[in-house]
């Protein structure tokens, strides 16, 4: 099991949440509105550093946990349906998920996604 953790513009939460329901086997997932900050690479000529930004921009946050084998499927799909070309993007994080627990039935591991 897999959590992907992808923070995408506010504009592009439809289009992807629409990409993601016509995934075969995704059983769910969550968002929240979260502000961040990272390098602003316009700002800066070739050759130096990009300064850091502290205008904190609105992102969504998205958490999907899906089975292994789904990953690279999920990740296409998302970057596909986020992607503008401009900067702030977003990003897309996956990370091993060891144990999952439903509380209704007490289902465990891939069962309870």
């Amino acid at each position: 099991m897999k959590m992907v953790i992808a923070f995408i513009k506010k504009n592009k939460f439809d289009e992807v949440m629409f990409a993601l329901h016509k995934i075969e086997g995704i059983t769910g997932a969550s968002s929240s509105e979260v502000h961040g900050f990272g390098r602003d690479r316009s700002r800066h000529a070739p050759g130096q550093k990009p300064e850091i930004s502290l205008d904190f921009k609105p992102h969504i946050k998205l958490e999907i946990v899906c089975r292994s084998e789904l990953v690279e499927q999920v990740l296409s799909t998302i970057k596909e349906a986020s992607h503008t070309g401009l900067h702030g993007d977003g990003k897309i994080y996956v990370l091993p998920l060891e144990q999952s627990l439903r509380i209704r039935t007490g289902e465990q591991g891939e069962n309870a996604i």
